[in-house]
This record gives structure tokens, C-alpha cells and sequence, in this order.
């Protein structure tokens, strides 16, 4: 048994924002309360912590099967862990793509060999993510799957996504879509503006993804499926979903922190800032802010994506999109929109919990007899993130060296405690 003390108790779900304890036996909470005494329970002292339901992230890449050398389901699900996520939702674009029941298996396999967080693998749309057929969707699901995506392509047609929405609204399954229109994205290798033609770097206009954003809107319509727009990152997409929203649609959205922290100025030729979509304007930065407030955004995702370190060592317009995000995750998160005023801490936990929670159609809350998943943080403990330290194969991150105010001090899984700062 082990027993958190003294901790601020912050659940969206239940409105609980108090001082309390909480009992944890065996895999789930045996009680919450204030002054709980158990003589033979494991203390944890919690005082000037929030203990929140675990923390949920509804996008990664853990790269395994097919490249190891850049991550692994272990050393993916070790650094997770370190970042508060009890939970973590891989994409398929694997090697081979998860795009059947077996390769689904396999990294249900290696998750629970790994025995750190849980992995909660998405399925691919298409046969191979090539956008020719469906994937073998129904077997997926039985295996394990909770959602589907082409992530790194968008669905290739209208006509495929519309079939892979119906399908999937008889199987409950959310469709996660990269939003992009191919045909102005050729060539492109960060957001198009003032900066990329200062910098001469090709450029890929803001509409690339509303375009494909008010196409996936009409298609969710059209078949009354449940669309989740990936890493959405321009003020035209967050109007096209809020207003999905407002017709009663089955539209959710995540945004990820670099998107909420970073804006088009801060990229040069250092490719750790290359990502896809890019960094965008400041005024769809700050739009992003807002809607992370007011509650259109319904999750934070990291978009963890890690690469080794000599493909990411290359000129900008050769190297691969993507950087790693589950160590800042929160640290991000709590310097822009906590000690911003932004938002408070229940609408913080929401966007890492219980709002991705109800994307996937799961319930997440800290109750008795609800499983023991708990992410403790603190909002004010000091620290830097050295690159070099994270738990991850791969050191793509332009936050590297950065300080922060607040951190993931303890991440229980199961009962289990994961990682304790």
C-alpha cells in the first residue's frame, strides 16, 4: 500500500480541488480523504505537490518496429514517465506501419515488457499508410488499438477518409488526422512568411492545413465519425474546429507545447526546430494560447518524435521534421499558460487528463476503486533540461539547457510508481 499525504488533490472530473490523501492497495485507490492514517502503507510525503489522474498523451513516436537506434517502446515509455504521462499513444508510422494485428501485438509485447507506462498503440487508416485501402481496422482494435491515424501523411482522399470514418463509427474508434494539403506542402521545410524568405528556406503557407482541416470538418459531418485533428498549429484551423464544436460535431483537436511556445522568429538553421506542421506567426501562436484557455483545445500532445542524433546533425532543409517533447511537456505548459495567468490549475489537468481521456472515450478520474494512475508535480520546483540526461535514445530538442519552474515529481502507474524526481 503506499499513501500520498498532504497533497492538493486537482481533478476536473470529480471538481475536486482540496487537500487530501490518498490510499493506493494493490492496482487502484482504496480511499481518499483528509488525515488518513494507515500504519502499513508506504508514506509519501506530498506537501506542495498537485496529484492529478495520470497524465495522458494522445501522440508519439516510439519508432520501434524498424528503428531502434532512434527510440525504443522502452527507453520511449522510461522518458514518458520522467515527464508525469501514465499513459502514451504511439503513432503507427512504424516499420513495419502498424497497420494489422500482429505488428499491434507486438508493441503491446514489448510495452508490457518494459513495465513503466502504459502504451496505447494507434492503428494506421490505410493498408501501409499509402492511402490506397483500409487497414486491417477491426482485427487492430481487438489487439489493442484506440484510434487510427495516417500520421505523417494526411488521410490521402476524401473518398477513403469518408469509408475509414463510417468504418470506424461502428467500431467507437476516433480518427486522428495530420492535417495537410500535399500540394502546397512539396518541398517546404518550415512555415511561410517574412522569416523563411529572409532565411531562404522553402516555405509552407498556413492553408496547407485549414484547407485539409475544413475538408476532414465536412467529412466528420457527412458521416457522424469522430475526427481528432493532430498538433493543430494555425488560428484558420482552430476557427474551423470551434465552430465544428458549436454545430454539435464529433471534432476534437490537440495542440502540442513547441506550437504553443514557439513562433516562426525563433527558427534559424538549427534543425531542432524543424517540425511538421512548423512553428507558425506569432499571431497563430497566440491564437493557440487562446484557445488553450477557453477551452476549444481539447488536449496537449507531445508529438514526441525522436531522431538519432546524426540524422537531425545535417543542413535544416535535409533533416527530418520532429524533436522530442515528453521531459518539457509540462514544464512547457506550466511557464506558458500557469505562470502566464492563462489558465488555472484544473483547466491544466484537463488538458493533460481528463481531456485526452474523453478524446479516446475513456473515463479518468481520481475516485475510489478507480485505477491508480496519478501524475504528482510540483508547480514551482526548479530545474534545467540537459538533452544529454533525458531518458530518450535521441537529443532533438531546442529546449535543451533551458531553465524551468516546475516539474513531474513522481508518475504512478498501476499503483506502481514509475518515476520519482
Amino acid at each position: 500500500m503506499l499513501l500520498l499525504k498532504n497533497g492538493r488533490v486537482v481533478d476536473p472530473a470529480t471538481r475536486t480541488d482540496a487537500r487530501l490523501d490518498v490510499l493506493i492497495d494493490g492496482e487502484r485507490i482504496a480511499a481518499l480523504g483528509p488525515s488518513l492514517e494507515v500504519p502499513a502503507a508506504e508514506l509519501v510525503d506530498a506537501s506542495g505537490w498537485v496529484v492529478a489522474p495520470g497524465f495522458i498523451d494522445l501522440h508519439c513516436h516510439l519508432r520501434e518496429p524498424g528503428d531502434e537506434s532512434s527510440e525504443t517502446i522502452e527507453t520511449g515509455a522510461c522518458a514518458a514517465a520522467r515527464g508525469g504521462f501514465t499513459a502514451i499513444c504511439p503513432m503507427p508510422n512504424t516499420r513495419p506501419v502498424n497497420d494489422n494485428a500482429s505488428v499491434t501485438r507486438f508493441i503491446l509485447d514489448r510495452a508490457r515488457a518494459a513495465s513503466l507506462v502504459r502504451v496505447w498503440p494507434i492503428g494506421a487508416v490505410s493498408a501501409g499508410s499509402r492511402g490506397e485501402s483500409l487497414a486491417e481496422i477491426s482485427a487492430m482494435k481487438d489487439a489493442g488499438i484506440v484510434a487510427v491515424s495516417d500520421d505523417g501523411h494526411p488521410v490521402a482522399t476524401a473518398k477513403l477518409l469518408r469509408q475509414a470514418m463510417e468504418y470506424c463509427r461502428s467500431l467507437d474508434l476516433p480518427l486522428v488526422d495530420h492535417c495537410e494539403d500535399s500540394s502546397l506542402f512539396a518541398g517546404a521545410v518550415m512555415r511561410e512568411g517574412p522569416r523563411s524568405v529572409r532565411l531562404g528556406l522553402a516555405g509552407m503557407p498556413a492553408a496547407t492545413e485549414s484547407i485539409c482541416v475544413a475538408r476532414d470538418v465536412q467529412i466528420a459531418e457527412l458521416t457522424g465519425g469522430r475526427l481528432h485533428v493532430a498538433h493543430l498549429s494555425t488560428a484558420e484551423s482552430l476557427r474551423l474546429v470551434r465552430e465544428a464544436k458549436r454545430r454539435g460535431l464529433g471534432v476534437t483537436c490537440e495542440v502540442t507545447p513547441h506550437h504553443f511556445t514557439l513562433t516562426d522568429d525563433d527558427v534559424g538553421y538549427d534543425s531542432r526546430f524543424k517540425v511538421n506542421p512548423p512553428v507558425a506567426s506569432r499571431q497563430d501562436r497566440d491564437a493557440l494560447l487562446e484557445g488553450l484557455a477557453d477551452g476549444s483545445v481539447d488536449a496537449i500532445a507531445t508529438d514526441h518524435a525522436p531522431h538519432e542524433p546524426a540524422r537531425k546533425e545535417v543542413e535544416f532543409d535535409r533533416a527530418p521534421f520532429g524533436m522530442i517533447g515528453f521531459e518539457t511537456a509540462l514544464a512547457l505548459a506550466l511557464e506558458q499558460l500557469f505562470h502566464s495567468g492563462r489558465i488555472g490549475l484544473t483547466r491544466l489537468v484537463e488538458l493533460f487528463a481528463t481531456g485526452p481521456a474523453r478524446v479516446l472515450g475513456i473515463a479518468r478520474r481520481l475516485a475510489e476503486g478507480e485505477p491508480a494512475d496519478l501524475t504528482l508535480f510540483s508547480v514551482d520546483e526548479p530545474w534545467t533540461f540537459r538533452a544529454h540526461e533525458s531518458a530518450s535514445r535521441s537529443r532533438n530538442s531546442p529546449f535543451d539547457g533551458r531553465e524551468f519552474r516546475g516539474a513531474p515529481m513522481m508518475t504512478i502507474v498501476a499503483g506502481r510508481v514509475a518515476f520519482r524526481r
